[in-house]
């Protein structure tokens, strides 16, 4: 099906450092996948990992690939096995796809599928005009959800998958990193109920964008010291509950000194090298550490969609808009740290 038929897509062609806009063929489809159309794509810090063709991206990526895995869209085609999806649907996907076999896939726990492959990293990806996914990986948007907020969907579930790891209602929350997904936690943990929400960035402008998604402060941690802030907003001990999104060997061990008795942290921050911790700190906190890794299939999906149409606000992350032939300049703005979230528009 499609066979022959070509498209635009964003490609890494060759090892080094790069993307580029190729024709390419369009993807064909099996008797269990989903075609489509692609509408809007957010710039990840994983596409950018393979634009600049870093360590990382030279272990993971084999080219030639089609880039990308934050998308939305509409149903183009459906193959002969697919049910429950009709042309025109908007969707977007679920960028890990499982093998469906382990314990942990017949078991419904298909997030911890130790055989996942990455959408723009194993596979070809949505930067482009089309995408086809397996249908159990794409995902109907519910009526009135933003097409620019579907599009960050992927980032969205990570940041509630994080932000809900632990209960927040009532808790004072600290969130070490100001990226996208650390501002999007920052909203959710509002959203949750958390009494107080403390950021800490060293970027001033991502610090900015913190307070508009509901943090209670936004720190510079080069300046201040999280105990600093205790008195100021009448905490007794420390944090209940930590989120690290930046993958910061030393915020990691300051959200550790910083935690009250009992407190829980949620990682999600990948560092790049080794991190040496006070397990001692760790056992006589009595403190709980969590790595995070994607979403939960579905339950995530859901409860994001729910607490969007319940109220909660995530559009002050999105803060730059390209056509995606220009995306030299969005990829530029997106290591800017001078923006939020970055969309490219796949329309003609």
């Amino acid at each position: 099906m499609y066979k022959g038929i070509r498209m635009l897509a964003l490609v890494k062609r060759e090892a080094g450092p790069g993307l580029e806009l190729h024709d390419v063929r369009r993807p064909e489809i099996g008797i269990n996948d989903v075609l489509i159309r692609v509408s809007k794509t957010g710039i990840c810090g994983t596409d950018m990992h393979i634009q600049s063709w870093d360590a990382w991206a030279q272990r993971a990526v084999t080219p030639p690939l089609i880039v990308g895995h934050e998308f939305v869209g509409t149903v183009e085609a459906v193959g002969s096995n697919v049910t429950g999806f009709t042309s025109g649907e908007l969707v977007s996907g679920e960028g890990h796809v499982v093998c469906g076999r382990c314990r942990h896939c017949l078991a419904g726990r298909r997030e911890l599928c130790a055989h996942t492959i990455g959408l723009g990293v194993g596979r070809d990806g949505a930067f482009a005009e089309y995408v086809a996914l397996p249908m159990t990986n794409v995902w109907h948007h519910w009526e009135g959800i933003d097409s620019d907020v579907a599009a960050i969907f992927d980032p969205l579930g990570n940041a509630v998958h994080t932000a809900l790891a632990f209960p927040v209602l009532g808790e004072d929350v600290l969130i070490s990193g100001a990226g996208p997904i650390g501002l999007m936690a920052t909203a959710v943990a509002r959203h949750a109920g958390a009494r107080h929400v403390v950021v800490t960035e060293p970027n001033a402008y991502r610090r900015g964008l913190a307070m508009k998604l509901g943090a209670t402060l936004a720190v510079n941690p080069v300046d201040r010291e999280l105990r600093d802030v205790f008195a100021e907003l009448d905490m007794v001990e420390g944090f209940d509950v930590a989120m690290e999104m930046s993958g910061n060997a030393g915020a990691l061990r300051s959200a550790l000194a910083a935690m009250a008795h009992g407190g829980r942290i949620a990682v999600l921050g990948l560092p790049a090298d080794d991190v040496s911790l006070d397990i001692g700190e760790i056992v006589l906190k009595m403190l709980t550490l969590r790595g995070i890794y994607g979403r939960e299939m579905y339950e995530t999906w859901y409860m994001m969609t729910v607490m969007l149409r319940s109220g909660l606000d995530i559009a002050p992350v999105i803060t730059h808009r390209f056509h995606f032939t220009e995306h030299e300049a969005a990829f530029a703005a997106a290591r800017s740290g001078e923006s939020g979230k970055v969309i490219m528009d796949w329309s003609s």
